[in-house]
């Protein structure tokens, strides 16, 4: 049983639109300012004191987890003595206060089925969700404070963005229709960051998308929320997309990079029961 709200982030697809990349390293490893873009989202999280992560992996996954055993000693400097082998930190550069839980969910298990693998490790616990190739600078507090005001069962992040990603019809609050990669009138589209309960996951029934009758038949039941999000969000969804984050990382005015500002200090209301 998790102690804290845990963080899952789904980091399995082969990002086929970014192939030129993605036929090297997984999208979740690709990088915005030489660090890879899962570390960006963790960072976010981070912030707003949410530490333990739960990684849903897949395509290239042994990547990723190289990545997490590497991380301590390539992000500090220290001594080696070559007869041996032996090192000696010089400093602790680049630690995090992050628990990180890597978890093969397989390589071709779609979104559904992976949240669905996951069940036994999050238990019963409220978590947080989102993609790994998408970054954001929504107050999590905020976001999490919406989904228990709401007492929802799912809270998703509601924002602008282009339609070729699935589109959301609101009324008022809730949720009233889920329609994956379409357009609606309004122009709300699901830009992931979720706060999920538990008794979500019983609606996955199989190897299916979470996107589609999971999410279409928890919002004919009205027990999903949207928190609509104004500001900046967005997913790297192709090289067009990267570039674009790479100007705005290059532009030293970078609205994501929220642990540049002050700390929030919400830690303390993080802890389930």
């Amino acid at each position: 049983m998790m102690k804290t709200i845990p963080v899952v982030i789904l980091c399995g697809g082969m990002g086929t639109r970014l192939a030129e990349i993605t036929e090297i390293r997984p999208k979740p490893l690709v990088e915005i300012g030489g660090r890879p873009i899962l570390w960006h989202i963790m960072k976010h999280y981070s912030h707003y004191g949410f530490n333990e992560f739960v990684l849903a992996l897949g395509y290239k996954g042994e990547q990723i987890k190289r990545y997490f055993l590497d991380f301590v000693d390539i992000n500090r400097d220290f001594s080696i003595t070559l007869e041996d082998g032996q090192t000696f930190p010089i400093n602790h550069n680049g630690r995090e206060p992050w628990t990180v839980h890597l978890i093969d969910t397989g390589q071709g298990t779609m979104t559904g089925g992976r949240l669905k693998k996951l069940q036994l490790l999050i238990g019963k616990s409220t978590f947080m969700m989102t993609y790994g190739d998408g970054v954001s600078d929504v107050n999590l507090e905020e976001l999490l404070n919406f989904h228990r005001r709401n007492k929802s069962m799912v809270t998703l992040t509601a924002v602008r963005s282009p339609a070729r990603f699935g589109a959301l019809e609101i009324n008022g609050n809730y949720v009233q229709r889920f329609q994956e990669k379409a357009q609606l009138n309004e122009g709300w589209i699901n830009g992931g960051f979720f706060v999920i309960e538990p008794e979500a996951l019983d609606y996955i029934d199989g190897d299916v998308m979470w996107e589609q009758s999971p999410m279409e038949q928890l919002a004919e039941e009205r027990k999903i929320h949207a928190y609509k999000h104004e500001g900046f969000w967005q997913c790297m969804d192709n090289i067009r997309d990267l570039r674009y984050l790479e100007s705005i990382w290059e532009s030293k005015n970078v609205p994501w990079k929220t642990w540049d500002k002050k700390p929030e200090k919400i830690r303390e209301k993080l802890n389930v029961g």
